[in-house]
């Protein structure tokens, strides 16, 4: 299949792009800079010079494909509307292009929403609707173009996707602490967040490639919730400082733009996803990564 990767050389979509090589699909991806380029071409990647803001480059990556699978993200949380608004003109733009065809969008998601109060399944709806909902809103955008001929699937990853060289969510957590000289944790600790190692969920993203259905989604959740207690321990025991809880209402105060994530509950599950697909993680747990030194250059 061909398929056009956006974010090819991004975190997650530089462990996707060898998983589809290696299942003999050809791949395309979006590169935005000359060093993005030339990794991408020295894997056998087809490049399309571009970014989100560039959507004629998103056009012309979907129309010469069979399968997109949309990774691409700002992240700009010193801005995060205008993280929002890219990120729902991108999905417009690839939704327009695929419709009508039969063909596959697999769109980055995430589980961090809930449900009467619980962590979602792979069965119940994103709740985020509209242009100015969190991501803009664009897995429900997905899903509304699968009654007009796009082969739309979710994949909804945990809060950490995890690895040696992450700079996401883990990685800004173990920077506070070096600050601070503390590995500190909201309140009492006990809310959690789901995990996932980038190669398990590299594997997850082929699976559901070649077969989850249209309007499907998949959670790429190898663990269903570690506390935020048990995490800051292990940052602390591998930093060698000391661990304790951050008050309600210091926690903006303390951690900064990451404490809001920090201090909700993120527990999510899998189970559905591993029947379907076959889908079985073998790659290091989180605590184990921190353990390990994964997060000692971040």
């Amino acid at each position: 299949m061909r398929v056009f990767v956006t974010g090819a050389s991004g975190w997650i979509g530089s462990a996707v792009v060898p998983e589809l090589l290696a299942a003999g699909h050809e791949v395309s991806g979006l590169a935005r800079t000359d060093t993005s380029a030339a990794a991408l071409e020295g894997r056998g990647v087809t490049v399309v010079r571009g970014d989100l803001d560039d959507l004629d480059s998103l056009r012309r990556g979907a129309r010469a494909a069979e399968a997109v699978v949309h990774l691409a993200n700002k992240h700009d949380w010193s801005n995060p509307a205008e993280s929002v608004r890219a990120e729902r003109a991108a999905v417009e733009t690839l939704t327009s292009e695929l419709e009508g065809s039969g063909r596959r969008l697999l769109l980055a998601s995430g589980v961090a929403f809930r449900v009467d109060g619980r962590a979602p399944t792979e069965d119940e709806q994103n709740p985020a609707r509209g242009p100015q909902a969190p991501r803009g809103g664009t897995e429900s955008l997905a899903m509304e173009f699968v009654e007009r001929g796009v082969h739309s699937v979710a994949l909804r990853f945990a809060p950490t996707v995890h690895g040696r060289g992450d700079h996401g969510f883990i990685a800004s957590i173990v920077d506070v602490a070096r600050r601070t000289g503390v590995a500190a944790y909201p309140g009492d600790g006990d809310n959690r967040w789901s995990a996932v190692h980038l190669l398990d969920a590299a594997r997850l993203v082929a699976l559901a490639l070649d077969a989850s259905p249209a309007g499907s989604a998949v959670h790429a959740v190898a663990e269903e919730g570690v506390t935020t207690r048990d995490i800051a321990e292990a940052i602390g025991a591998r930093l060698g400082l000391p661990t304790r809880s951050v008050a309600p209402d210091d926690v903006a105060d303390h951690f900064g733009w990451i404490g809001g994530f920090f201090a909700m509950d993120l527990s999510a599950g899998s189970d559905p996803t591993r029947a379907r697909l076959g889908w079985s993680p073998t790659h290091p747990t989180l605590l184990e990564d921190i353990a390990a030194g994964a997060y000692d250059g971040a």
